[in-house]
């Protein structure tokens, strides 16, 4: 779903959480988000860090620290960089992971709708301590290395080329998430996806014939009103879009 937001333009931010009760009843802290904070904690500070997207989520078994596109970090400066043409950016970052040295082959198992449904173990190549690190670009993987999951921080870096406005992330799957940095091509919106804009207008259609009918019925217009605004909107989108 955040792939395909993030694919007609939006620029939505990723927050780690537990949803306890809800999705897990065993405790609160499953799922995480770590802000980058310049100076002491503050919780202000760390919500409006969170909201700016200078941070990543995860199970707190591996971790994506200062990711970068260029020399601009996630989160600041709106996350966007600008290319006057189709070129090159170089991505950094320091990244970890920590498995056991044995697999643990009930996790790595399981299928992705059965709990845990993020768990480093799941990312664990065949039966190696290793862990694929990879480069997102528009939802999809374009680059990948490895790195030997044994809790240490390592410097990652990679060179990709960029032929349109584009959205750029870091994941080990199914473990840890960057937020995304936005590259903008030729001062261009990002189109990425035509099947991204048809799915989220889809979406809407179904949102609201499962929302309609618990809807006050003096509250019905207005809120027909807002369904068809969003529907428009991903209707221009969808004109817009490149494949």
């Amino acid at each position: 779903i955040w792939y395909h937001t993030l694919n007609c333009g939006y620029r939505t931010r990723i927050s780690g959480e537990t949803d306890f009760p809800c999705i897990y009843g065993e405790r609160v802290g499953l799922g995480r988000v770590y802000c980058k904070l310049d100076g002491k904690l503050d919780f202000d500070l760390f919500c409006e860090e969170l909201k700016n997207g200078r941070s990543y989520v995860g199970d707190g078994r591996s971790h994506l620290v200062d990711f970068k596109v260029g020399s601009l970090e996630v989160g600041t400066r709106g996350s966007e960089v600008r290319l006057e043409k189709p070129g090159k950016v170089k991505i950094t970052a320091r990244v970890a992971a920590m498995l056991n040295e044995k697999p643990n082959p009930d996790l790595r198992g399981r299928p992705y709708q059965q709990k845990p449904y993020w768990h480093i173990e799941r990312a664990r190549l065949g039966e190696t301590r290793k862990v694929p690190v990879e480069v997102i670009v528009n939802g999809e993987p374009v680059l990948r290395k490895e790195i030997v999951a044994d809790g240490k921080l390592q410097d990652f870096a990679a060179e990709l080329e960029l032929k349109k406005s584009s959205w750029v992330a870091l994941r080990i799957l199914p473990s840890a998430h960057t937020n995304p940095v936005f590259v903008l091509v030729d001062g261009k919106p990002i189109r990425a996806s035509k099947k991204s804009a048809q799915w989220c207008l889809e979406s809407v259609d179904q949102c609201w014939s499962q929302k309609k009918g618990r809807i006050r019925e003096a509250e019905l217009a207005e809120a027909a009103k807002a369904y068809e605004e969003a529907r428009q909107a991903y209707r221009k989108i969808l004109s817009e879009s490149e494949d």
